[in-house]
């Protein structure tokens, strides 16, 4: 089984505003503990340690992208 990028989700958005809710009234310790539950959860629905593997490396890669993008937009602004 390959690595699906794309949304399989009829309703993109209805899924985005379940994880969003979901998290809705918790602390930050809370609102990481049930991200690292619900990863655990899929990760064992999928069950193709390759795909977690591939998942985990296009995951790391997106979050670096963004720090990265985020330090130049600070360094913008501090130049300015």
């Amino acid at each position: 089984m390959a690595l699906s990028t794309s949304s399989n989700f009829a309703k993109p958005d209805d899924a985005f505003r379940a994880i969003v809710e979901a998290h809705r009234g918790l602390t930050d310790a809370q609102s990481a503990d049930l991200d690292a539950a619900l990863v655990l959860v899929l990760a064992n629905h999928i069950g193709d340690i390759d795909v977690l593997r591939e998942a985990i490396v296009l995951a790391k890669r997106r979050m670096l992208d963004t720090s990265q993008q985020q330090q130049q937009q600070q360094q913008q602004q501090q130049q300015q």
